[in-house]
């Protein structure tokens, strides 16, 4: 049996750890899927999430921005009575108002991804970690880009929603060492770090993310003291 984060237990979060958690991301869609998802867990487990993932694609017009985006106030009353996501009226109305702020990124950056990852300056870090004390809930990155979101209107985005966003589309490598992903996961890495399906604009936008550096620690990579415990944590 392969090793795995000690997360990973049940069968959803085993398959999803296994195809997806930590492959780094270009595409806007999944990007906005899984900031969705990941303010939905706010108080919950991943697994209850995972269980409702389905759901969320139906409801949310799987998960595309601009049609997202044009929800109205009835919208939000038909989504508040379907039991097949979580029926709270600020994480929905949360997806909704995050939908038009990537459409408004989208304008500034040309994609939702190239602003992501300037934050990296378009290449994932790896933290090799070794175990799971040594995985944040949250970093001065994930504060930086918190900060940023909650400056563009975005709500549900705080530094520890952010860092297991972070995590979860790859921006960092958090699998341990010991776990069979790790090593996949590296690769693709480095394949995203030589511009292999990054968007042209993410070179092109690293001005714009030192700017927003600038207002966080001066270590942008220095981990914070953990503050909950998520994914990787």
């Amino acid at each position: 049996m392969p090793r795995r984060c000690h997360w990973a237990r049940g069968e959803p979060d085993i398959v999803y750890h296994d195809a997806e958690w930590g492959v780094p991301s270009h595409d806007d869609r999944r990007l906005f899927e899984l900031l969705v998802l990941e303010g939905a867990q706010a108080g919950l487990s991943w697994s209850t999430i995972l269980a409702r993932r389905a759901g969320y694609r139906r409801a949310f017009a799987g998960f595309d921005v601009a049609r997202v985006a044009r929800f109205k106030p009835t919208a939000v009353a038909r989504l508040l009575r379907d039991p097949g996501i979580i029926r709270h009226r600020g994480k929905i109305e949360s997806a909704i108002g995050n939908a038009r702020g990537v459409l408004a990124i989208r304008r500034e950056h040309g994609s939702f991804a190239a602003y992501l990852w300037s934050f990296v300056g378009g290449r994932p870090l790896d933290n090799r970690r070794r175990s799971p004390r040594q995985v944040p809930a949250q970093t001065a990155l994930s504060l930086a880009l918190s900060r940023d979101l909650k400056e563009r209107g975005f709500t549900f985005v705080g530094p520890t929603i952010c860092y297991a966003f972070m995590q979860a589309v790859g921006l960092v490598n958090d699998h341990l060492t010991s776990c069979f992903r790790y090593a996949p996961v590296r690769r693709l890495a480095r394949r995203a770090g030589r511009g292999e399906g990054l968007s042209s604009r993410s070179t092109a936008d690293e001005p714009q993310a030192r700017s927003v550096m600038r207002r966080a620690p001066k270590d942008f990579r220095a981990e914070a003291r953990p503050t909950s415990r998520r994914r990787g944590a």
